[in-house]
């Protein structure tokens, strides 16, 4: 079932959607989530652009995606109902909030009559719920609520009502809601409850709704899960990543939206020797991650895309220094602060080329918000290792999007440990960049380790003694280490993984990052109609996987869908010389599997 919330930004969708995910995790449901708010702090009331959605897909089997349409719409305002019933299926379930449909809140919304009334809805299965009546009903006795609150719980009703509908259990919400706001405003807390419990009797005793539904667990991997989005992921392999390599995690900071999360769930972890820096612009920020780089740290810095361009310098500076650092970008749609709130991959290209100079970066891209756990520890571990900035991209469907997790065995994940140089490596002498004969990184020193005083900064360093040096033949000498340590990363990954079946397939679809989801179920729908397809997701972008070329050389015809005008195509062409075709939608919003689907199928049926 695939189920979406939407009202004004301040009709608590947002937390509505996530108990009921959080209901329907306890259920053993498989979950995908995607919360889609306003990038506006508070927009005006019942205007469109002010419409807040949360959208929830679970079911009894393993899913990737938050579904392309719901099969139950819960409108709010008429807003809600017109920014969001094209999404709707004929013959899909519609549950408005028939009190809020009077004549100024149509007229904000751009009705020039009421679709409850005027027959435009009559494909649709219709519920004209008076949720902010039976609200405030249900709250008149309740001590020390004003009405303007009591109508504001209007969203756990809702709540109620479909947890009723879908046969949630509502015991987490009311522990959650008397955690939330029992110490201080206890009969808020009562009143909430007391919201979400109407809402469920409601359900239980109108005749309104003719069936109720069951989905039953899903059968997953035996362990313990939780529900996690990808922004908590990042910032525990984060913390992660600190313990495996037995180094201080430092953030260095300036919120965005969709980063800030990261800032905020890592400075809760002080206990864990985490330390955070709330810096005064971006470009600080990283320069302090260099700086706790440089003193012995795993240094992180987090943004989104305008930060990251602000970054760019001093990314360089940690590429000639040849410090590990990490940076993370939750990608949002651009340019310049363009919809703050909505998903893009379109800093790929920014990422690998955005600095001046020669200046190779390795960039790993997680492919599910779960999986934003493994990536941030593989960022680090090549940070470490290579002793270079490492780019990590996410994007704000998977920072904000939540997923059920199966805990790692801690046992079980990598050693990342890392040494630091304690004495001379040349005699009675130091020398800063005499390089490993195997990753080609420099040793690292902290500051004040006797014996190893050595010259820091950005000018072009001389080969092993790294003072300063302005000799050609010495920058172009340097300038290829650089690159051929970044380059001899490859043999230090996973080879390219590819999902074909019977190996008979002659389209491939290769994707990166947050288009997994969509394009994994597009493939399993292209076989289900009996047609053959192989598909490959790429985890490392630079460098690509060593096999890369020939997985791509072995198939007729491959298929790049990107959220983004084609980054991953021009790549492609241009270095294995691949005739790939691209799949392109860059409208803030997830690729459809449905759509993605259909162009696999043309791509087949061409051949």
């Amino acid at each position: 079932m695939i189920v979406r919330f939407a009202g004004d930004s301040g009709d608590g969708m947002q937390l509505t959607g996530a108990q009921f995910t959080a209901e329907t995790a306890l259920l053993g449901n498989d979950i995908s989530t995607l919360p889609d708010f306003p990038a506006e702090i508070r927009a005006p009331a019942g205007s469109l652009p002010g419409v807040s959605g949360f959208q929830l897909h679970f079911a009894d089997h393993d899913i990737l995606t938050p579904g392309d349409a719901p099969n139950v719409l819960v409108a709010m305002n008429p807003a809600a109902l017109k920014t969001n019933l094209k999404d709707l299926p004929k013959g899909g379930t519609l549950i408005v909030n028939a009190d809020a449909f009077n004549e100024r809140n149509l007229q904000k919304a751009g009705y020039t009559s009421n679709p409850l009334e005027d027959g435009s809805l009559d494909e649709y299965q219709l519920h004209k719920v008076p949720l902010t009546t039976l609200t405030v009903g249900a709250l008149k006795d309740v001590e020390g609520v004003t009405p303007r609150e009591a109508e504001r719980a209007k969203n756990m009703f809702a709540l109620g009502l479909m947890s009723w509908l879908y046969g949630r259990p509502i015991e987490p919400t009311i522990e959650f809601l008397r955690a939330k706001f029992g110490a201080k405003r206890p009969e808020l807390a009562e009143a909430n409850v007391k919201a979400l419990q109407a809402g469920y009797a409601f359900g239980e005793t109108t005749e309104t709704f003719a069936v109720t539904y069951e989905v039953k667990p899903a059968k997953m991997a035996p362990g313990t899960y939780r529900n996690i989005t990808g922004n908590q992921a990042l910032a525990y392999g984060l913390i992660a990543a600190s313990k495996l390599s037995g180094l201080p995690l430092f953030l260095g900071a300036y919120p965005i939206t969709p980063a800030s999360s990261i800032l905020e769930e890592l400075a809760s972890y002080k206990h864990f020797g985490v330390r955070t820096f709330q810096a005064e612009d971006e470009i600080a920020a990283a320069g302090a991650a260099v700086g706790a780089s440089f003193g012995g740290a795993l240094g992180v810095t987090t943004s989104a895309g305008p930060g990251i361009v602000l970054k760019a310098e001093t990314v360089g500076l940690a590429v000639m220094l040849e410090l590990p650092l990490v940076i993370c970008d939750i990608q949002r749609a651009g340019p310049s602060t363009g919809m703050p709130t909505k998903p893009e991959q379109g800093d790929l290209l920014m990422v690998l080329h955005g600095r001046n100079g020669e200046s190779p970066v390795p960039v790993v891209a997680a492919r599910s918000p779960s999986d934003c756990f493994d990536a941030a520890i593989e960022a680090a571990r090549i940070a470490l290792k290579y002793r270079t900035p490492v780019y990590l991209l996410s994007d704000a469907y998977l920072a904000n999007g939540s997923e059920p997790w199966l805990l790692p065995d801690v046992s079980e994940l990598p050693d990342i440990s890392t040494t630091f140089a304690t004495e001379p490596n040349a005699g009675d002498a130091f020398l800063p960049y005499l390089r490993d004969e195997q990753t080609l990184a420099r040793p690292w020193a902290p500051p004040g380790t006797p014996g190893l005083e050595h010259r820091i900064g950005g000018l072009e360093k001389s080969d092993r003694t790294g003072n300063v040096s302005y000799d050609p033949d010495n920058h172009d000498l340097m300038t290829r280490l650089r690159a051929q340590k970044v380059a001899g990363i490859a043999a230090d990954i996973p080879e390219l993984e590819v999902d074909d079946p019977d190996g008979e397939a002659r389209v491939l679809v290769l994707g990166w990052g947050g288009t997994y989801g969509p394009i994994a179920a597009a493939v399993r729908r292209v076989r289900a109609s009996g047609r053959k397809v192989a598909h490959a997701h790429l985890r490392h972008l630079n460098p690509f996987p060593r096999n890369t070329g020939e997985v791509l050389r072995r198939y007729e015809r491959v298929l790049v869908p990107e959220m983004n005008l084609g980054q991953l195509l021009k790549l492609v062409r241009s270095e294995f010389l691949v005739d790939a075709v691209g799949y392109n939608r860059v409208r803030g919003l997830p690729l459809r599997a449905s759509e993605v689907a259909q162009a696999i199928e043309a791509l087949i049926d061409h051949e």
